[in-house]
């Protein structure tokens, strides 16, 4: 059956993307707070490739026709939430990026105008 077989492929590209991101840890290419939410994102459609029934009453819910499209919905709503995520912490890191920039701006100006009166009295002040 289509269905039986696309659900091993499901339940096999899972395992395959758990094991993509247990390798990314354990090379510590990936980060423990993002770790997390993909290791949760993998086990949630693990979840419901293995478990039939659930997938079968998620689709009935939203009124989906055929069962692996909710799986096909739900992982594309997973990574629209994950885009989301991951672009509040650049959004993040960006304003703090422009903060450290222009504090370093000001003590290197800072330290230009040192440099500045200590050769013109020839001694060091600070």
């Amino acid at each position: 059956m289509v269905f039986d077989r696309l659900l091993v492929v499901a339940s096999l590209a899972s395992l395959a993307f758990l094991f993509l991101v247990f390798e990314l840890i354990r090379r510590r290419r990936l980060d423990e707070g993002y770790a997390l939410l993909w290791l949760g994102c993998g086990l949630f459609f693990l979840g419901f490739s293995i478990w039939r029934k659930a997938l079968d009453y998620l689709a009935e819910l939203a009124g989906i026709y055929y069962p692996p499209a909710a799986l096909l919905l739900l992982l594309i709503l997973g990574l629209i939430l994950v885009m989301i995520q991951f672009s509040v912490v650049i959004s993040r890191q960006r304003h703090q990026i422009k903060t450290l920039t222009q504090r370093l701006g000001l003590l290197e100006e800072r330290q230009d105008r040192l440099d500045e009166s200590q050769d013109k009295n020839g001694s060091v002040k600070r």
